[in-house]
């Protein structure tokens, strides 16, 4: 497990940029953390690292937003509206999840685990104080 202290948004972007140069097609990134804990800005960061230029935006309403004009495809959903998991996979989601040629970067992933592969890595933002969080990274297999 890899911990870090961030000390702003930019750090927490910092960070995304930096932990998007580890990641490959197939990998599949779990975000988790209370509401306005940085899962959009760390986000943000790992787009940036993958030479995306686009505005990010949390898919709140639409679910999953696709980038592919980086090095990687980025399929950037967020299943904080699902309510179950049969919404999710009657949206299709279940396929888009994993695909092999993109990075699915995920957040409040816990709403529909059963949707994770087996291996995955899960990222978890903590606030630590009003800037100030936690970010914790472990890989699941």
């Amino acid at each position: 497990m890899e911990e870090l202290e961030s000390k702003s948004a930019d750090e927490t972007l910092s960070f995304g940029a930096s932990f998007a140069r580890r990641l490959k097609c197939g990998d599949v990134v779990a975000l988790s953390g209370d509401l306005g804990a940085g899962k959009t800005v760390l986000s943000k960061g790992i787009a940036q690292g993958l030479g995306i230029t686009r505005a990010i935006t949390s898919p709140t309403f639409t679910l999953l937003n696709i980038y592919d004009e980086g090095i990687i495809p980025l399929y950037h959903f967020d299943f904080y509206r699902l309510t179950s998991l049969e919404e999710a996979e009657e949206a299709g989601l279940g396929e888009y999840v994993g695909s092999s040629d993109a990075i699915s970067l995920i957040e409040w992933a816990d709403r529909a685990k059963e949707l994770l592969p087996k291996r995955h890595i899960e990222v978890e933002i903590l606030k630590t104080g009003e800037e100030t969080r936690k970010i914790a990274v472990r890989e699941m297999d």
